[in-house]
């Protein structure tokens, strides 16, 4: 408590308490004050109480007043302040609070700031935040920004040169987004795909070539292309990685591209996997915790590495995420610290804490609620690809058998609308399948049994290679001869053709067997630059800058530190350095690389190069990275051989 002269010093600085209470409780803005160390509420006006929904908040945790601040990742906001002293702004979060009128969880999207509170000393004792529901704002201009795209070239590029759908498959559920890095949505070389394999696996695919633009997205789809033709041939990973390898050798674009394959069985989830060059799966068991598979220690096509493959399982109800750098390396965000947010974000999504979706599958889930978690707070410089497998139990075959009447058209129809819906299926397949079965299952009832009627039998199963078996039979012997039925007859087979990959009709003695197989697929998630975060500011002119200089050594190898960032950029930068320093590869050299900020896969490249040139002439380049360095993450990632201890 102040004194009685300092209350009247500060009452007349800032309004005596009772006028100063009624503007604070009435203000139209969320405010609330927290106390250290467990942000208890120690104050909140009416707007913030009816933001959370409750009135009994004094004296409460956060947590504990909105359960949601924790899987929804609000608490890092307010975390963050009492580490740095410094106001965390909030822009455009999207956030699930209370139930609306329904009894249903109510979505904004919100802006605002958290601020230090400070005692005299200037030591943090507390926070204040001011929140504001911006959600109109926000769904306008998204609104405005998916028209916009619909027009947008580098959309339409990106829609080409990624995978138009999952394959919907017995057993494995699938979920995939792309988010390219800036405003301008360009091409870019990060990728995933899914290819069913001929011994009943799948194979998982997620990859990164270096650089942006025209040249690293013809790149990618030329690497994506030869190795979904290999498994698709074969289903050997080694195979696949082998003939990637040969095309990166080839191909200065592909050179040092990453990519991390995993086969998964459904049927007991044995689990075959391989990194070259690129981060380990991130296995999220049904109700364990989450962790990182072991690196195979390969490393990047085109580099002479080779690729062995490592095992694991995926259990029932387990997810299985394969990623691209992006989500790690965000701005501000270290690999270590990334690499740890990643993993329980994502296990907060998988389990149900964070925001309720429940139109979509937990796949879909998993891959865009985990992305943007992550990223509404830092942003990201960098494409971001995810690819989401679930182990399921295999769907049950549809089986129907019904007397050939009228009836059996609606009925066909509204039970494999039922049992496609279940498998996740596009509603334009949907649509397809209904119609298709239903000109069969009419064409039994018109044409198969004279009076009475006989019965029609009806089956669909799903198949491992991503493809729905549907077969209509009877036991009939289809009428004599009749013109005009036999028009119709014909005229329904050709619609029900048309709506499907193939049919098929088998006809003997003992009736007709009609099997429509289709091609099934889940749409994957294209977001824009701006979609889940908000629109960003553009960055001043202004690179980072590369510095390289010599530095002294005590032996007799000279030495080199590269500070700044190793990117498509300045990789070439680095390259001339390396091969005047080396008299091209042919004398020693030690690089330090403690001050590299970001080494991508364009100076992953430069580095191969050179050190395989080097050793190859017994000269050996020698690469120093300090541990939990930018630089000694990604070196360990690629299987480079490097010195964690300064070499002197």
């Amino acid at each position: 408590m102040h004194d009685p002269e300092e209350e009247e010093a500060y009452a007349a600085r800032t309004g005596d308490a009772r006028t100063v209470r009624e503007i604070f409780e009435t203000a139209p803005v969320p405010i609330v004050g927290l106390g250290t160390p467990d942000h208890t509420v120690v104050a909140a006006n009416a707007a913030y109480r009816e933001f959370v929904g409750r009135q009994d908040v004094l004296g409460r945790r956060l947590r504990d007043v909105l359960p949601e601040t924790v899987g929804q990742q609000l608490l890092g906001a307010f975390d963050r302040p009492l580490a740095t002293g410094e106001a965390e702004p909030i822009s455009e979060w999207r956030v699930q609070l209370g139930r609306d009128e329904d009894g249903e969880r109510g979505e904004i999207y919100i802006d605002g700031v958290v601020l230090p509170r400070r005692a005299p000393d200037g030591s943090v004792t507390g926070l204040v935040a001011h929140l504001q529901d911006v959600t109109e704002r926000v769904l306008e201009r998204r609104s405005g920004r998916r028209e916009a795209g619909r027009h947008d070239p580098a959309d339409a590029l990106r829609r080409h040169l990624l995978p138009e759908g999952l394959p919907i498959l017995p057993g494995l559920r699938l979920g995939g987004v792309h988010l390219p890095a800036g405003a301008g949505d360009t091409a870019s070389g990060d990728w995933f795909d899914a290819v069913p394999l001929p011994d009943g696996r799948t194979a998982l695919l997620a990859g990164d070539v270096a650089g942006h633009g025209a040249a690293a997205a013809a790149a990618m789809g030329r690497l994506r292309a030869v190795l979904e033709d290999r498994l698709d041939h074969s289903g050997d990973l080694g195979e696949a990685l082998a003939a990637g390898d040969r095309l990166a050798v080839r191909s200065d674009a592909a050179r040092a591209a990453t990519v991390c394959v995993a086969a998964v069985d459904p049927a007991d989830g044995r689990l075959t996997y391989c990194t070259a060059g690129h981060p380990p799966p991130l296995l999220i068991p049904s109700g364990g915790q989450a962790r990182y598979l072991p690196s195979t220690g390969g490393g990047p096509l085109g580099t002479g590495s080779r690729f062995p493959l490592a095992e694991a399982r995926l259990g029932l109800d387990d997810h299985l995420l394969l990623y691209t750098n992006g989500i790690i390396e965000r701005p501000g965000v270290g690999p270590a610290g990334g690499t740890v947010e990643f993993a329980r974000a994502a296990a907060d999504v998988a389990a149900g804490r964070a925001m309720r979706e429940e139109w979509l599958a937990p796949v879909d889930r998993l891959t865009t609620q985990t992305l943007e978690l992550l990223v509404r707070v830092t942003g990201h410089r960098d494409d971001i690809a995810l690819l989401a497998a679930q182990r399921t139990l295999p769907p049950s075959p549809l089986l129907l058998e019904m007397p050939a009447g009228t009836e059996a058209v609606p009925a066909v129809r509204k039970a494999l609308d039922d049992w496609l819906h279940d498998l996740g299926t596009r509603a334009e397949d949907v649509i397809l399948l209904r119609h298709a079965v239903g000109e069969l299952v009419g064409n039994v009832v018109e044409h198969a049994y004279a009076s009475p009627p006989g019965t029609v039998r009806v089956r669909a199963e799903c198949t491992g290679d991503g493809s729905v078996e549907i077969e209509v039979a009877d036991e009939g012997r289809w009428r004599e001869h009749i013109p005009d039925l036999e028009i119709e007859r014909g005229r329904g087979l050709a619609m029900a053709t048309d709506f499907v990959g193939h049919l098929r009709i088998e006809t003997d003695p003992s009736g007709t067997t009609a099997t429509v197989l289709h091609r099934l697929t889940r749409p994957v998630r294209l977001l824009s630059a701006g979609e889940i975060t908000p629109p960003a500011a553009p960055p001043p002119d202004i690179p980072e800058l590369l510095l390289i200089f010599e530095q002294p050594s005590e032996g007799a190898v000279p030495r080199i530190r590269v500070d700044g960032p190793v990117d498509a950029a300045t990789a070439g930068e680095l390259r001339e350095e390396l091969q005047m320093r080396t008299r091209g590869g042919t004398a020693a050299l030690t690089v330090d690389l403690t001050g590299v900020t970001h080494l991508g896969s364009a100076g992953v490249a430069v580095l191969h190069e050179a050190c395989a040139h080097t050793d190859a002439l017994g000269r050996p380049l020698l690469l120093y990275a300090p541990a939990g360095s930018p630089a000694q993450h990604v070196l360990s990632q690629v299987a480079l051989p490097h010195t964690t201890t300064d070499p002197g």
